[in-house]
This record gives C-alpha cells, structure tokens and sequence, in this order.
C-alpha cells in the first residue's frame, strides 16, 4: 500500500486527501463501519479510540504521525505472520515464506564462512576447511529447505514446513504430547513419501544447526562462583567460608546447581541475516521523527542522547545496538510452593521501531539462574559471562549486513536495566533498606528510627519542594508533619490489632 501521502505536509493537498480515504478504507476493511478504532493523528497517537468520522476530521486537521510507518493498530502485520496470504498459487511456483527462508539461510551461511561458503570444495579459505563439519551440516540444512515436503508439494519444503510447526508450538503454547500427536496425523493424513519428523526432538534436531546453542555453567549452590575460567578445575567451592561440593554426590558428575547461559554475539549478528530486520536496526535514526517535547522512542530519552555525546564513535553508525536489562523473579510452581524463586534475565535491543522491540521474538533471554534461593547480591556473579560478552561486543565484532551486503564492526552497550525496588538493589549493589536507602539521595537520606516499633520512618521531603515554596519558611511543619505521621503509623497498627484480637 502506498504510504508517501503520510509525508505530505499540506493536508489539504489531494494526494493527502486520498490517502486518508485509502487508510481508512484498509482500516475498515475488517472491521463493522460503525466500530471504533485507533486513531493515528498526532494527538491521539493511537491511544484514543475514535470512529470512522472522527478519525477522518483529525487526519485533515492535526495530520498523521509520520512515525507511524507500519500500521499494526489497524490490520497490517509483519511479513512472517502473513503465511497464508504469501502463498503462490500457480504451478510451479515456490511460497515466498520457502524463498525467504532459503534468502536468511545464505545469508546465514555468508555471515558465518563468507561469500564464497557454498562453494568450499574449491576454496583455500582456512576458516572453511577448518569448520568442514559446520559446513556440510549447514549444506545439509540448506538442502532440506530446498526439497519438498512431498512430490508435488510446492508450498512446503521439509525445512519449512518443521519451522512453521515448531512456531505454532510456541506462540500456542502446545505441549510435546500433543505435538507429537500432531506429528502422528499429519503421517497418515500424507502420501507416505512426506518427510515429516516422527517427534518434537525429531523436528529440533532438523534445526539445531541454525544455532543459538545455551551453555550449562556449573554454580555453587551458595552462589559464591560459577565454576568457570580459574574456577573450571574445582571440585568443592574456592569460597574458604563456603567449601561446598560442585556435584550432588562424590564421584557422579552431576552438578548441585547450574547456570543456563545463552551467548547473545550470535544473536546480535543473526538481526543483521534478515534484510527487514537489519533495515529495522536503523530506524531509530534513520526513519524516527523525533519531537523535543515528547519522548515516542527510547531514542527521545537523555539518556540515550547523552550516551550519543559521551560516545560519538559508537553513536556514528546506526547499526551499534543499543540494549536494555531486565529482570525479576518469580515462582515457576504457581501457588503450589512458596520456597522457590527463579530469575530470568532478558535484554532487549531498542533500535528496533516500538512495534518490534516490545515484541517476544525480540525478547533475548540471556540466562536463567535457577533457585530454590534468589541469588541476591550474588547475581554478580551469574552475570560475569554477560558482562565478559559485552565488553567483547564493545570493542566490535566482524557481522554481516544483509540489507547492504557488506560486513562490518558491529558494537554493543547496555544503557540501562528495568527492574522493581529490591532488583534494584541487586543489579546496582546499593541497599534500599536501612538508614541510606534511597539510591538518589544516598548518604543524604535522613530517617528517624522509632524505637518502640523497631522501624525506620524517612522524612526531609520538604527539601524536594521549589525553592520559593512557602512551606520551606513554616519552622514548625516538619514537627507537626512528623508528629502527624507517627500517630497515623500509630492508629493503623493499633486498628489492625484491634481487629486480630477479635477474630482470634
């Protein structure tokens, strides 16, 4: 659909005018006339749902967010969810979903060997002949996506056809028995010459050559160390307080605790194997509009500008990726145990327009520390392998582009971490308990300990006030705020404990 229309500056231009009308034709085009829908002026910013009338007098008047070049709020999906509408339907024709993923597949193995990876029998290039084994197996990869599910079947390749399976799994949440029933039909549903996997470790092996392979590093069960580099050769904890032993038993090789790490170097690159999505990496500087007043994208925010003028050689190319942290435990037993707590870690690349990087497929879980304990202050070390990987990827790593064809120095920096309050305190190492725990004012935090009720009530606030407010001159506010304060502290305690004398 043409979209130039939204670059118009005068709305009361005709092309404009026409766009409008095709927008929202596309808009209504499954949807009842009279329904609401988003609205995407620059107003509303599709937070405000409006009707069809509506809509069409606020894109005349107040104009369409340039910004909002994929229309997600109102019908359009990305390219790998229109499978049945990408199908080809004359003969002898291939599905564009086959011909996208054989494209990604040498993109991949160009990325991986170089240009000339297909064709190793006849190259002097060391790098191929030392890796004959990744070669042949990603051949073999590559073979499978070009051979059909069965004689006759032009839509599916073997490859495909086990990828698009495996997808469905996921996004419907199916389980292994139930894929594997899925698996048994669709063999006696398909001419017997059909390659279809006989079960769900079939069909991962079919794909394990695409990458993304997790490591198991060995922790203590204290957490004190990974048993990792220095620590490799230990079989009880180098902590002199700890002592504790790597494996559950002596002489089994079957460790109390481990860590599961997945590399993110190969998933950074593997953004850049896709055209569409090594052109998305460019976004927040190529194609975000960006307004001073409103921050629409991370890239609006002071930090990341900041982080652009402290670092300019990172901030010239667009394709350096800028990442986020995030973490939290949780219980993965439901309400069935309480003593268990597990801590994924996740980052996220922000250079990605908001539709995509707020998107799973865009969520990189890094690693995942397993309980029963949360690891607190300890989680440093579980994120050495993390953070010995980012200081590897801020020196550059050779990666290639795929929407320009060429290689380059790809780098990486995490700006900042997403977490809630006791997270904070340990991913930064500052307390948030106690008589410093406020992380802005630090030292400067002033508190009262009641000693009645063994707590720590914080006060000072009126120095958060501007400085010509008049409650800075009153001299006995922040006496009777105090005062005020503890008799409410006082009155709840003793209402609650009211009322647990009568139920008791």
């Amino acid at each position: 659909m043409d979209k130039t229309w939204m670059k118009i500056s005068n709305r009361k231009d005709k092309a404009y005018e026409l766009g409008v009308k095709n927008f929202l034709k596309f808009a209504y085009s499954q949807k009842v006339e009279n329904q609401k829908i988003p609205c995407p002026c620059t107003q509303c910013n599709n937070f405000c749902n409006q009707t069809k009338t509506v809509v069409e007098d606020h894109l005349l008047t107040q104009g369409i967010r340039k910004s909002y070049t994929r229309w997600i709020h109102h019908g359009e999906q990305f390219r790998h969810q229109n499978c049945g509408d990408s199908t080809k339907h004359g003969d002898g024709e291939e599905d564009s979903d086959t011909e996208d993923l054989n494209d990604m597949l040498h993109d991949i193995g160009t990325a991986q060997w170089g240009d000339n990876w297909a064709g190793r029998e006849e190259s002097t290039d060391d790098s191929l002949n030392a890796n004959h084994s990744d070669t042949d197996n990603f051949l073999k990869l590559l073979e499978d996506a070009k051979k059909e599910l069965y004689p006759g079947n032009h839509f599916y390749s073997k490859l495909s056809f086990v990828v698009t399976l495996l997808h469905l799994k996921t996004m419907s949440g199916w389980t292994i028995k139930s894929f594997n029933a899925l698996l048994e039909i669709f063999r006696h549903a398909l001419p017997p010459e059909a390659t279809v996997p006989k079960s769900f470790a079939d069909a991962k092996k079919l794909i394990r050559d695409l990458g993304f392979k997790s490591e198991k590093i060995h922790a203590c069960v204290n957490d004190c160390v990974l048993f990792r580099k220095e620590n490799e050769k230990f079989d009880t904890c180098p902590n002199l307080n700890c002592k504790e032993p790597r494996y559950k038993m002596a002489g089994s090789r079957v460790p109390r605790k481990v860590l599961r790490y997945f590399p993110l170097k190969p998933r950074l690159q593997r953004l850049y194997t896709h055209k569409e999505i090594a052109s998305d990496m460019r976004w927040h500087k190529e194609k975000c509009v960006h307004d001073d007043n409103i921050m629409w994208h991370p890239a609006d925010s002071e930090a990341w500008k900041y982080f652009d003028r402290l670092h300019p050689d990172f901030a010239v190319d667009p394709r350096n990726v800028r990442l986020g942290l995030a973490t939290d435990g949780f219980n993965p037993f439901g309400t069935m145990s309480s003593a268990y707590s597990i801590w994924p870690i996740y980052l996220v690349p922000y250079n990605l327009p908001p539709w995509k990087c707020m998107r799973n497929p865009f969520f990189f879980l890094s690693m995942l520390i397993l309980g029963p304990k949360s690891p607190g202050n300890e989680i440093d070390d579980y994120m050495e392998p993390l953070i010995n990987e980012l200081n590897e990827m801020w020196l550059g790593v050779e990666t290639y582009d795929a929407y320009s064809g060429k290689k380059f120095d790809l780098l990486a920096a995490l700006l900042w971490t997403i977490n809630d309050f006791p997270a904070y305190a340990m991913l930064s190492g500052w307390s948030t308990k106690g008589y410093q725990a406020c992380p802005i004012c630090m030292v400067e935090t002033t508190c009262v300990h009641l000693p009645h009720r063994k707590k720590l009530c914080y006060t000072g606030h009126r120095r958060f006030l501007p400085i010509d407010h008049s409650w800075r001159r009153e001299k006995n506010l922040s006496m009777a705020m105090w005062t005020l304060g503890i008799l409410l502290h006082l009155y709840l305690e003793m209402k609650f404990w009211i009322r647990y004398k009568i139920w008791r």
